[in-house]
């Protein structure tokens, strides 16, 4: 079964769709347009963003439910995937004029315009971790309280995505959109369970 969050992109519908997979992942980022210079390369360790000054890397999400992926910041690049869903977490890792290099949580790379991207925190649920004895926990609670011993919420499937509202390094409060619970709901998840936070992160 496909990983829950290729239900959100698409691969672009173009003559040279039929890529490597190692193309696709970002390995042979050179194989732009001829009239297009490759991409510069992200500057190991740099720390901030060249345009922005903010911090690099940094999380934030899709402003839209259509963002092109492209292999190198212009529109002369191919497109290599289509985002279909706003608010998606995404990694900004490099900047380029007015175009960011992203990461989604499965690890694809390529371009986005920086004007399809939000700096509002979401994080998406991840896939759960096999037990001691192997066994894994298929859903994710959202308890009521940052605390094991409150009261289950919800439980939420992997690649569910929610809004984050503060993160304390061990939980995070998420607002997520639940119809079967009749709209959103508001809880606690434990932080290492969600992409779009860093491990002990503290989001206010």
């Amino acid at each position: 079964m496909a990983p829950a969050e290729t239900l959100f992109r698409t691969l672009s519908n173009t003559p040279a769709r039929a890529f490597a997979p190692a193309l696709l992942l970002g390995f042979a980022l050179a194989a732009g347009s001829a009239n297009a210079a490759p991409p510069p390369p992200p500057t190991p360790g740099a720390g901030v963003g060249s345009k922005t000054g903010l911090p690099l890397p940094r999380y934030a999400s899709l402003k839209t439910d259509r963002v092109n992926l492209r292999e190198g910041p212009s529109k002369d690049h191919r497109t290599l995937w289509v985002f279909q869903r706003a608010g998606l977490p995404v990694e900004i890792v490099a900047e380029f004029e007015t175009w960011r290099r992203i990461r989604d949580s499965e690890g694809t790379e390529g371009w986005v315009l920086h004007s399809l991207l939000s700096g509002r925190r979401t994080s998406i649920v991840t896939a759960a971790k096999a037990g001691a004895k192997g066994e894994t926990r298929p859903e994710t609670p959202l308890y009521a309280r940052a605390d094991d011993a409150s009261g289950e919420q919800a439980r939420l499937q992997a690649g569910v995505i929610g809004s984050v509202k503060s993160c304390t390094g061990a939980w995070c409060r998420v607002v997520v959109a639940l119809p079967q619970k009749g709209g959103d709901v508001d809880g606690y998840v434990r932080q290492e369970r969600l992409w779009g936070v860093y491990p002990y992160e503290k989001v206010e």
